[in-house]
């Protein structure tokens, strides 16, 4: 096994409970790490031996731009769009942050995270 991650990715989106966060958008952080079998791609230099990683790239902007009112729904229609279009991914990891949030506060970031294994609900 082995791991390919995909270090923050900068996007810019409409999540939020309030309306105005669904005009004024805000910036995000996404951070991916896939678990995978990596041996035949490391014998092959194939791009279908291994988890094309702008693919997974590709996932994370569409979802990106589906508005939620929370960053879970966000971080779960990502994991499950990985786990379902990769079956080559054993787990995969997901981090979503907002920068900067409304929150009446000096704070940098809010984040969720989820794992997701393959056969484990």
């Amino acid at each position: 096994m082995g791991k390919i991650y995909l270090k923050d990715i900068r996007l810019y989106a409409y999540h939020g409970c309030m309306e105005e966060e669904g005009k004024i958008g805000s910036d995000y952080i996404v951070n991916v790490t896939i678990v995978t079998k990596l041996d035949r791609a490391k014998k092959s230099d194939a791009l279908a031996d291994t988890v094309d990683y702008v693919a997974i790239n590709r996932i994370v902007k569409e979802e990106m731009q589906i508005r939620s009112k929370l960053l879970e729904h966000v971080l779960n229609r990502i994991t499950n769009r990985i786990m379902k279009e990769h079956q080559a991914v054993q787990s995969t990891m997901v981090r979503v942050a907002k920068q900067n949030p409304p929150i009446n506060g000096d704070v940098a970031e809010v984040a969720v995270a989820s794992e997701v294994i393959r056969g484990k609900t």
